[in-house]
This record gives C-alpha cells, sequence and structure tokens, in this order.
C-alpha cells in the first residue's frame, strides 16, 4: 500500500533572494500563470453562430508573501533598489519552498527576474491584539515548480 501523505502538512514558506534566505513566511498566494482569453465568432457549416476561444498571451501572476514583522530588512533592502529606480539591480532569481512540519520542503517553486512591487509594513491600533503582518508582493516573468 503506498504511504498516505499528510497534505495539511505545510505551514510555512521560505523565501530565497537570489542564493541568500530572506526568511520565513505564513502565507503565501497568487503562484501560477493564466492566459488571456481570445474568443472570435464564428458559423458553421449549418449557419449556427458560436464563439471559440483559444489561448491568448500568457501571464504570470504577482506572488503575494505574508509574515509576522520580524527585525530582517532584507525585503525592504530589496524594495529600496526598485525605489531608487534601480529595477535591473533588484531584478533577481528567486525560490519558494513550502516547508512540512519538519522544516522539510515538500514543494518548492523557482522564479526567474523577481522584483518587488510592493512591501508594506503592519497597520496596528494601540488597543489591539494584533501582531503586526508584513508583506511583499513580487512580480516576475517566469516560474516553474521543481518539487
Amino acid at each position: 500500500m503506498a504511504e498516505q501523505k499528510d497534505v495539511l502538512a505545510s505551514f510555512q514558506f521560505a523565501l530565497d533572494i537570489g542564493d541568500k534566505l530572506a526568511g520565513f513566511f505564513q502565507e503565501c498566494s497568487g503562484i501560477g500563470s493564466e492566459n488571456e482569453i481570445i474568443e472570435t465568432k464564428l458559423t458553421d457549416a449549418n449557419g449556427v453562430d458560436f464563439v471559440k476561444k483559444e489561448p491568448g498571451r500568457l501571464k504570470w501572476n504577482d506572488v503575494t508573501l505574508k509574515r509576522g514583522i520580524t527585525d530582517s530588512l532584507d525585503i525592504w533592502k530589496w524594495r529600496k533598489d526598485v525605489e531608487e529606480g534601480s529595477v535591473d539591480k533588484a531584478r533577481t532569481n528567486c525560490t519558494i519552498s513550502m516547508m512540512n512540519r519538519s522544516g522539510k520542503p515538500v514543494a518548492i517553486w523557482h522564479f526567474r527576474g523577481a522584483w518587488p512591487s510592493k512591501v508594506s509594513g503592519p497597520e496596528l491600533k494601540s488597543d489591539s491584539n494584533d501582531y503586526g503582518v508584513e508583506e511583499v508582493v513580487m512580480v516576475h516573468e517566469y516560474m516553474y515548480r521543481e518539487k
């Protein structure tokens, strides 16, 4: 009998910017791609109109990572390059690894030409028990899943 895998075993994501670990995140969304849809109105041999749909331009989704605020400034420094107009300096290959409870990667995605389009800090209130959340939105030119 095949070993059953725990589908709920992942709980954090590691982000590597270039070859350097930038930190661990509790949330990750947007990994993937989609095609624009080209619709063409056609008429069949019986005179019935129909719409044929075909794939158009390929688009890579923006990736959003969130974590509790830390003392690490790695993603802020990465974003600073973009703010100062050095997008080519900021553009790098990145990796996101989804880790299981033992800290071993269960899924790995690689991104080419990635750079941070947004970095934001916490929205806190003095009368709240909420913890601060830091967010980075990463755009890229290509991605693939290794594992």
